[in-house]
């Protein structure tokens, strides 16, 4: 099958594509950062009682929570290097990402379902949204060499994130908008308004997605099968790992950004949870704090852009993994909604410019090479990786101690190794 002709730089076909970050987005905003956290939390507390039974094991509700979260991120790790091989050589990646953006989309709205007591539901609908969140992103990310020049790229990258944050945001502050006033619409039902939020989040995904589909062409970089190609995917990993032996400072900045993504993710995924059930916040306090970090976490990463401007990468991200092991060690002394605001403030100083300044510093330390698809691809997976250990370790020390703020402390620990290996990329860089 030869490859498509595409002809790139179509302002239709960009925009199509950046409105599947508009799409997509309501997922990481909604379902993992503002609103269903503090929801679940509350439905599956009984007189108090935040253990739960999940299949006869008795756990703290967030420790399953954050485990079944980290697991459905390992199988995507696994998985992912499969489905792009398949779609590789079938050049149909515009299915293989329908495939994902429906399976999501659905979870989320079945997540209107969960009330409580129906805890399986709940968590398998949370790890299929977040399989077909992570997969679409695959196939979305692969079209951007495809339809825009490289010297377009970083533009049309920028304006996906655009729509993304004024896409989730909108339907957040919509949502908010209904929760706030609750007593006027005559809703009795407290679990009401927040399951529909849940509902609307799928709906959206799905609907808006339309936009993107009817104009992206149907694949890219179609190959002749040969050999066992589903295998290829993680062929190509091998050959990157094999490369790293030979790329010492390549690897231990690997190293580091194994650590401290580990803590970064783990803190943004668990958050609201922490605010919830260890401060005593309530759903609306959440939202406003999760709408004020995403507006510093812009600013934030234009802070980051400049530090690093002026010192270099690699001190910008020792200076943002230092603030992030003082926010560990402060979050474990939170007691109030105004100790979680300063929290929340740091976190998203901190929050854009470490993951931007990460991408960007791989970038550079990547050697010269016409496999630098491997090379991403390898990142990808070990970021996936990181995410999976840091949220399965959260939740088995959360369930140990029955708090969240050892948990915090061991994410600390995570930060403080990342730090110690950034150190010495820059000492193998002299």
């Amino acid at each position: 099958m030869k490859q498509q002709e595409i002809q790139k730089d179509q302002p239709k076909v960009i925009n199509a594509w950046a409105m599947y970050d508009w799409a997509n987005s309501v997922y990481a905003l909604v379902i993992t950062s503002a609103i269903f956290p503090p929801y679940y939390n509350q439905v599956t507390r009984v007189n108090g009682n935040s253990r739960v039974d999940f299949l006869g094991w008795e756990v703290e509700n967030t420790a399953i929570y954050s485990i079944c979260l980290g697991l459905a991120f390992g199988l995507i790790a696994l998985i992912s290097p499969l489905v792009s091989s398949i779609s590789d050589y079938s050049g149909n990646h515009k299915s293989f990402m329908k495939f994902f953006c429906y399976t999501g989309a659905v979870a989320c709205s079945a997540l209107f379902f969960f009330t409580g007591p129906n805890l399986l539901l709940g968590l398998g609908a949370l790890m299929l949204a977040t399989i077909g969140y992570s997969g679409s992103i695959v196939f979305y990310n692969s079209y951007l060499p495809a339809i825009a020049t490289e010297a377009r790229q970083d533009n049309v990258s920028a304006r996906g994130y655009a729509f993304g944050y004024i896409g989730a945001s909108t339907l957040l502050i919509l949502n908010l908008a209904f929760i706030l006033n609750q007593e006027a619409l005559g809703v009795p039902d407290d679990t009401l308004l927040p399951r529909i939020a849940l509902l609307t989040t799928g709906l959206w995904w799905v609907g808006f997605a339309q936009i993107t589909f009817r104009r992206l062409p149907r694949g890219i970089y179609a190959k002749k099968p040969h050999g066992h190609f589903l295998l290829n995917g993680y062929r190509e990993l091998t050959k990157v790992w094999r490369r790293l032996q030979q790329e010492h400072r390549l690897k231990t900045f690997l190293a580091a950004f194994f650590f401290y993504i580990m803590g970064v993710q783990t803190v943004m995924f668990m958050a609201a949870s922490f605010g919830e059930k260890e401060v005593q916040m309530n759903l609306t306090q959440l939202i406003a704090t999760v709408l004020t970090l995403e507006y510093i976490g812009i600013a934030g990463a234009f802070f980051f852009a400049w530090i690093s401007k002026k010192r270099g990468n690699i001190p910008a991200l020792a200076i943002a993994v230092a603030v992030w092991i003082g926010i560990c060690i402060g979050a474990y002394f939170i007691k109030t909604a105004v100790h979680f605001y300063i929290a929340a403030f740091f976190i998203g100083l901190v929050m854009g410019g470490i993951q931007s300044l990460s991408r960007s510093t791989y970038s550079k330390l990547i050697p010269k090479t016409q496999n630098n698809a491997g090379y991403f691809s390898f990142y990808d997976v070990c970021e996936k990786m990181a995410m999976m250990c840091g949220l399965v370790m959260f939740g088995t020390l959360d369930n140990l101690f029955g708090s969240m703020r050892n948990s915090i402390i061991a994410l600390g620990i995570c930060f403080t190794i990342g730090l110690v290996f950034l150190v010495k990329v820059r000492e193998r860089g002299r």
